[in-house]
């Protein structure tokens, strides 16, 4: 969660990332997903997706849900390219 805690406090609640701090960590953290999406609604649908409980802004558990779902599109991706080679 290390990588999430600088991003989260900037627009108010600082054990929380806004939708504005989730586009932020995104766009810089994961600057290579971002930039590779052909879809510009993705990342809006994704932040809709984690915020379970619809408040606007991911809290903990709502980001490891991030962090999970990135481990496991990760492994997938290994796996496939494994595959081939």
């Amino acid at each position: 969660m290390d990588h999430i805690k600088p991003f989260a406090g900037k627009d108010s609640n600082n054990s929380a990332l806004s939708k504005t701090e989730f586009l932020t960590f995104m766009s810089t953290e994961l600057a290579a997903f971002t930039k590779n999406q052909k879809d510009p609604g993705v990342l809006d649908r994704m932040m809709k997706k984690l915020d379970v409980n619809s408040e606007g802004q991911l809290d903990f558990q709502e980001s490891l849900n991030l962090i999970g779902g990135l481990a496991v599109a990760c492994r997938e991706s290994c796996s496939r390219s494994h595959k081939y080679t």
